[in-house]
């Protein structure tokens, strides 16, 4: 089996120049690698809303889901973040009534704002931490090493994609860039980046 890490939820980070961006930042537990998720604003405030001890009037949807679990005896035992081939984070929702375990799909967004309100344990595989993930302290390094340098992809080329170039990208260089995008902290590149693979997503599934 393959070896798995637990993760901590830094919290969230956001881009002051494209509205509704965000960025859910997980760290590796006893480690320095990070994680970046682009979320959209309801997910994004969801988690916020949690982690700052905000009360709502009226609760919000995973409140809603948590007392439901918790109404019919059934726990969120662990919650793992996965990555599908597209390049798009996913999540297992291991549940559990007490005698029977069951695996749940989920959004990666919707299974932290989960776990966080019922005090579940987060997870990933060692595959996406080192596929996926960035050590900031690295990272600083390597810009300091090379800050007269231009930054450019695993191409060779520029880093920041432009235009009409998301269409001449398959899928997988598509998941690259985001995540390039992402660990820069250029938020508004990665969800236009992300908005490019849900599009080719959706067509895919529609024919």
């Amino acid at each position: 089996m393959e070896k798995r890490y637990r993760l901590e939820l830094v919290g969230i980070t956001y881009n002051q120049i494209e509205s509704g961006v965000y960025a859910l930042i997980l760290q590796q537990a006893g480690g320095t690698r990070r994680i970046p998720i682009i979320i959209g604003f309801p997910e994004a405030q969801a988690i916020e809303c949690k982690l700052q001890e905000v009360a709502t009037p009226r609760p919000l949807t995973h409140d809603t889901m948590a007392a439901t679990l918790a109404t019919f005896g059934i726990s969120l035992i662990e919650v793992e973040i996965r990555k599908l081939p597209n390049g798009v984070f996913a999540a297992n929702l291991l549940l559990s009534d007490g005698e029977t375990q069951r695996i749940v799909d989920s959004r990666s967004s919707d299974a932290v704002a989960l776990a966080i309100r019922v005090g579940a344990p987060i997870y990933t595989s060692e595959t996406v931490l080192l596929e996926s993930g960035f050590d900031p302290d690295m990272q600083k390094e390597d810009e300091n090493d090379g800050a007269e340098e231009k930054p450019t992809d695993s191409a060779g080329g520029s880093s920041a994609i432009h235009g009409d170039d998301l269409s001449s990208l398959s899928l997988s260089q598509l998941s690259e860039a985001m995540m390039k995008a992402a660990e820069n902290e250029n938020y508004e590149e990665a969800a236009r980046i992300k908005a490019e693979i849900d599009n080719r997503n959706a067509n895919n599934d529609r024919s």
